[in-house]
């Protein structure tokens, strides 16, 4: 199993909180709960008790009617009660915690006079490792229904994340074994190719085996040969499809599977995370340059009409000095002559005055 993260841990405990689980010796097994080590402490002494179901806010527990641990939690103002648990973990090291809490019901078990329902209500959030074992078990439950159909195609990425270490197996088909290779897995069934002839396989019985590396086990199904279709090419080797017995799934098989399934979405929905963010960026980056370029554009066309008016205002002084340089020598000549002109009135008068 991969390492849990406190939000996958806090939505466990979120979503599953009131989800009852009735133990079995299939959950026991899964779970890998030592029943031998399950105790009820009160009053400073612990007495061993059989487990009987529990959720993330109560226990239930089975208690004999004659015995100190029921007479110590059942009497009035009884102090408060801790039920230990204890786990075999994968390298065979023991996990084990108490988990404090109230008596909050007593019924006789099965009309029994001898032996008693204990209820114990939480008073305190259980640890992590509970919750993410408990939590784990019930989604593969609700995978194994909602998500039955779909295929894991074995390869080396399946392979790894499954924990498988190879795809070659058995199959017992009639209590006979074959050799056979994985092609696929799922919640409800699997595929895999053998040598044989199909009208000798078709809607046959079987079971088949899988070896797990992480935890080390090997789990038997017993199944039915549904189609058994030939390979192109061959007429020896088959395609054999198996759909298991709902009842005979393993539970720790159904966590194998969950393991890969919700391994896979979470990748999925983190490379899709990742495709908004750089999406966002993206349209972000062209947002700012978009409004960058908007607001260069006045300043741009301010500075076109000041540059347009300018060589207009060049235009018309050249024009003006042009014109000034062409009309100077006619002004010139004006003045010349408006000062030659009273001379000669002025000779003009000397001549014609009389004596």
């Amino acid at each position: 199993m991969g390492i849990a993260t406190n939000q996958q841990i806090s939505n466990y405990y979120d979503f599953y909180r009131d989800k009852e689980i009735i133990f079995s010796k299939d959950i026991l097994r899964s779970l890998r709960i030592d029943p031998r080590q399950i105790y009820i402490k009160c009053n400073g002494a612990q007495w061993p008790c059989i487990i009987n179901s529990t959720s993330f806010q109560m226990a239930k527990i089975i208690l004999g009617t004659k015995g100190g641990a029921f007479a110590q939690i059942t009497k009035k103002d009884a102090p408060p009660a801790s039920l230990r648990f204890c786990f075999i973990e994968p390298d065979n090291e023991p996990l084990s915690f108490f988990i404090a809490g109230k008596v909050s019901e007593v019924t006789p078990y099965m009309n029994s006079q001898e032996l008693a329902i204990i209820t114990l209500t939480y008073t305190q959030r259980p640890p992590d490792d509970l919750i993410l074992k408990l939590g784990t078990l019930i989604e593969a439950n609700i995978n194994s229904v909602q998500r039955r159909e779909e295929r894991i195609v074995i390869n080396e990425d399946s392979k790894h994340k499954l924990n498988i270490d190879r795809e070659e197996s058995i199959i017992y088909i009639q209590n006979v074994p074959r050799r056979c290779i994985l092609r696929d897995l799922s919640f409800s069934g699997a595929k895999v190719i053998l040598l044989g002839l199909s009208k000798f396989i078709q809607d046959k019985e079987a079971v088949i085996r899988f070896q797990f590396s992480d935890p080390i086990e090997t789990i038997d199904i017993k199944g039915t040969i549904v189609s058994a279709d030939l390979i192109e090419g061959r007429q020896d080797i088959v395609a054999a499809s198996i759909k298991f017995d709902e009842n005979q799934v393993p539970l720790s098989y159904k966590i194998h599977i969950n393991n890969y399934v919700t391994m896979n979405r979470k990748s999925f929905l983190e490379a899709q995370a990742r495709k908004e963010e750089i999406a966002a960026q993206t349209a972000g980056t062209q947002a700012a340059a978009a409004k960058g370029t908007t607001a260069a554009a006045p300043a741009s066309a301010g500075n076109m009409k000041n540059g347009s008016q300018k060589q207009a205002e060049k235009k018309t002084e050249d024009a003006i000095k042009t014109d000034n340089r062409n009309t100077a020598p006619a002004r010139d000549a004006q003045k010349k002559e408006a000062a030659v002109q009273p001379a000669q009135t002025q000779r003009t008068g000397e001549k014609t005055s009389p004596q």
